[in-house]
């Protein structure tokens, strides 16, 4: 499933190094990155949830009218959110490329998305999910071992200015079934294949 935004909701966004190869090489990308998150997506949208592995990236975002307003680039229309992971992409693999002497697509040629809230929501369980990826990965035993993604906002005290955690705390969801550290929740397969 392509990037397509056909109503307000929160989405799992994600895609991943183009043959499932390596997108980040060094500590620094990570945080080069971070940054094209912070001047790319959060003029578009609100962060959720976020985690950037070796080989592919997870976004919990909320899609809301100003995401998805019109913009054209070469003569295409898309919406704002679509520009701003096209933009974001890009740039992070003009970058990266030029670093790594390397040249070609550093990205799947399509960033998917899937609707996760509605009348099925299953925004907590995106939550679980993105954040609980490098355990699954066997990269780290815990997720807030894991520094790049969004668990050390919600549960650690850091501040990265990129989610939104406040506004996703206050979700009707997630008031009815908290998150917190210490969650134990294992996510069954067959929510998993939900969020895809």
């Amino acid at each position: 499933m392509a990037m397509k935004f056909e109503e307000s909701g929160i989405y799992h966004i994600y895609n991943r190094g183009n043959n499932r190869q390596r997108i980040f090489f060094n500590n620094g990308n990570y945080e080069y990155f971070l940054k094209k998150c912070h001047h790319f997506l959060k003029p578009v949208c609100r962060i959720f949830a976020w985690c950037l592995m070796p080989n592919h990236f997870h976004f919990l975002i909320d899609v809301d009218d100003k995401s998805l307003v019109p913009v054209k680039s070469g003569g295409i229309s898309m919406p704002a959110i679509t520009n701003g992971f096209r933009l974001l992409q890009s740039s992070y693999a003009k970058g990266v490329n030029k670093q790594q002497n390397r040249t070609g697509n550093l990205f799947q040629q399509k960033t998917k998305a899937k609707l996760v809230s509605g009348q099925d929501d299953y925004t907590r369980t995106a939550f679980l999910y993105i954040h609980q990826n490098p355990v699954k990965a066997k990269l780290i035993k815990l997720p807030g071992e894991w520094e790049y993604s969004s668990w050390r906002e919600y549960f650690q005290g850091y501040n990265s200015g990129l989610c939104d955690t406040t506004k996703f705390l206050q979700l009707p969801c997630i008031i009815e079934r908290p998150v917190t550290k210490d969650m134990e929740d294992q996510i069954k397969d067959e929510d998993e294949d939900l969020l895809f």
